[in-house]
Order: structure tokens, then C-alpha cells, then sequence
């Protein structure tokens, strides 16, 4: 297959719908070992099982006790995800006194214990920020929902269609819906939130830019190419959270069949480590203090390939060379666990 170049910082056509693989996988979600699977069943398999190299691959190990019992700088923000990838995706981003849920495919039980390790509860979680309609990331939205009516699932009208369209899931998660449009900004939980277009093939797709005081964080889950509205918020961000889904050899090499490939590869299918690493050396200022990369493909990375493929890149800018520049930090999000708990200040 030939490499394209998916990192264009200026505009690209705008994606439509490209429906012939499941829109839950990265095709890191094909399961079994019969190839290939009718899209059809796709959506309603998970993933229950890591495998032994990706729990000993991960980069850092999670923090078991409350995040009260350490250290957190005053104005800082906490960031710890409960899962990340085509078996389901959550995280949280907030403060001790509360915050938001980044997307909802992880089941309650999970998030529920993963907030209580670091001393906070369903009730501290004031919304729910939904990225896209794909089933790992939206299938438990109405199970914590319909518990905390206080907890609106926030998203565009086009993405609660899709939802409510393409997967079995209560019509009652529209009483939640607090609509809300890419490019203008909405306050929630001490954050003003713009959500901005990316290029995927779900219904519709959103990165989010959060802003907290003097601190921002941009975020972009699932994307087939680096747009020039993701170019543009995440030059501005002190904290990024960015996809690194597949190695490009490993997927050419890899058993998918030839359409799933296509699908990943396409400018709005998920994005090659390279191409992830590409950008994110160009984003290099002192600005930049954090970049967290998720989303790995089960079969087409390792956690070892996109921090290689990303950290290279970093060192080998000029500026973090010659000491100009400090590297940023740099880490994975687990697949299947919750991760460290990260406190990201200035």
C-alpha cells in the first residue's frame, strides 16, 4: 500500500460517511481468527481480555491510593483515563472538585472504582463530552447518565442522531442531550469548551479545547489526518491528547483484509504513528508541557512503537537538541486499565 501524507496543516475535503467496517474498530477491534468479519456483528463485540505484552508494555504504572494523598499543585488540573481504544474509551479531566468525562465506553463499575481512587465519585462528574457516535465511545453513556440526571451528555445534534441511529441504546438519552456546535464555546465545570471538526468516519466527530485559567488542553481521540482546525487548537494547547493508532508496517504486514485497510488508512480513518509523531514536533514550543498519546490499535501497534516513533521525533528537534526547549512529557494510555493519574500544571 502507498504511504499518504496525512499530515497537511491547511484544509482537507471534509469526510463522509464510510460505513463498510464498523465504525466501533480501529481495526484494532477485528476479533478471532477467522478473517474477514461481516461488519454487521462488529459492533457488538468488546474486547474483555489484554494481552500479557500489552500489561507488561505499559509505560508507567497506575497510582492505587487517592490522589488526596498526594501532592497536587494549586490551580492544576487531574487527568486519569479509565480505558482507551476499540474496547472502550473514558476519561476524566477536572479538578479535586469536580470535572468532566471524556467520552463514555467504559462500563460504570470500572469508572465508578477508577473515580474513587483518586478520592472523587460519580457525583463530582458534572457532564460528559461525547467525541463521536462509535460504540466504544458512547455504549455506557446512558447507563451513568439515567443515575446522575444532574450529568448531560454534551454533543453536536448530528453525533446524538447518529447514536440514537446506529446502536441499540435507550431513546431516553436524548432527555440528557445538551447540544452544542463545533467553533462555539460553552462553560462547563470551570472549563470554556470549544469543540472543533476532525476528520473520522463516524456521524460526526469532534475534538475538544478546554481552558482552565491559564491552562488548555486540546483533544482529538480518533482522526484520519491533521486538519487545519486540529493544527490550529493544538498549537495552542499546554496539554494534548492525541491518537497514535497504528504502525504502518504492522498493518501492511498484518492479517486485516484488504477493505479494513483501506478504512484505516484513509484520511478519515486513525492516524500512523509517524505521521502522529510528525506533527506533534512541529507543535514544539515552551508552550507545551504534556502529550499523551491514545487510541493504540491492539493489532497494528505496541506501546513500545508509537513512544519510540514519537519520542525520536521529539528529541530530534532542533530546539529540544540543543537545550533550547524542554522535551515535553510524554505517555500512553492503557488500553484496558486505568492509567496514572496525571496532575498537569504550568
Amino acid at each position: 500500500m502507498a504511504k499518504k501524507n496525512k499530515f497537511q496543516p491547511s484544509p482537507l475535503r471534509q469526510p463522509g460517511l464510510f460505513d463498510i467496517s464498523d465504525p466501533n474498530t480501529d481495526g484494532g477491534g477485528i476479533f478471532g481468527e477467522e478473517l474477514p468479519v461481516h461488519p454487521s456483528i462488529l459492533d457488538f463485540v468488546v474486547h474483555h481480555t489484554a494481552t500479557t505484552a500489552d500489561n507488561a508494555a505499559a509505560p508507567s504504572n497506575p497510582i492505587e491510593e487517592p490522589i488526596k494523598d498526594y501532592p497536587v499543585e494549586r490551580g492544576s488540573l487531574l487527568l486519569v483515563s479509565f480505558g482507551s481504544g476499540s474496547s472502550g474509551n473514558c476519561a476524566y479531566l477536572g479538578t479535586r472538585s469536580g470535572g468532566i468525562l471524556i467520552d463514555a465506553g467504559v462500563d460504570v463499575p470500572t469508572v465508578t472504582k477508577g473515580l474513587e481512587s483518586i478520592g472523587l465519585t460519580l457525583e463530582d462528574v458534572k457532564g460528559i463530552l461525547i467525541t463521536h457516535d462509535h460504540s466504544d465511545h458512547i455504549r455506557f453513556a446512558y447507563s451513568i447518565v439515567r443515575k446522575h440526571s444532574w450529568m448531560g451528555v454534551y454533543c453536536t445534534p448530528k453525533t446524538l442522531n447518529g447514536i440514537l441511529r446506529r446502536h441499540n441504546i435507550s431513546r431516553r438519552l436524548s432527555d440528557y442531550h445538551r447540544p452544542i456546535y463545533k467553533e462555539f464555546p460553552f462553560e462547563l465545570a470551570g472549563f470554556r469548551i470549544t469543540a472543533f471538526n476532525v476528520s473520522h468516519d463516524g456521524s460526526d466527530n469532534s475534538g475538544f479545547f478546554l481552558e482552565s485559567g491559564s491552562q488548555t488542553v486540546a483533544v482529538a481521540t480518533d482522526l484520519g489526518s491533521i486538519t487545519e482546525r486540529v493544527n490550529h487548537y493544538m498549537r495552542q494547547a499546554n496539554h494534548i491528547i492525541i491518537e497514535a493508532n497504528y504502525d504502518a508496517e504492522m498493518l501492511r504486514c498484518g492479517r486485516y483484509p484488504a477493505y479494513l485497510k483501506a478504512r484505516i488508512e484513509a484520511d478519515d480513518g486513525h492516524l500512523d504513528n509517524t505521521v502522529t509523531a510528525r506533527f506533534l514536533s512541529s507543535l514544539l514550543t515552551p508552550r507545551l508541557h504534556n502529550i499523551f498519546l491514545c487510541h493504540l490499535s491492539e493489532d497494528n501497534n505496541t506501546p513500545q512503537k508509537a513512544i519510540e516513533a514519537v519520542g525520536d521525533a521529539l528529541r530530534g528537534h532542533p530546539d529540544v537538541a540543543s537545550g533550547d526547549i524542554t522535551m515535553p512529557r510524554l505517555d500512553i494510555f492503557p488500553r484496558y486499565e486505568r492509567s496514572t493519574v496525571y496532575s498537569l500544571h504550568l
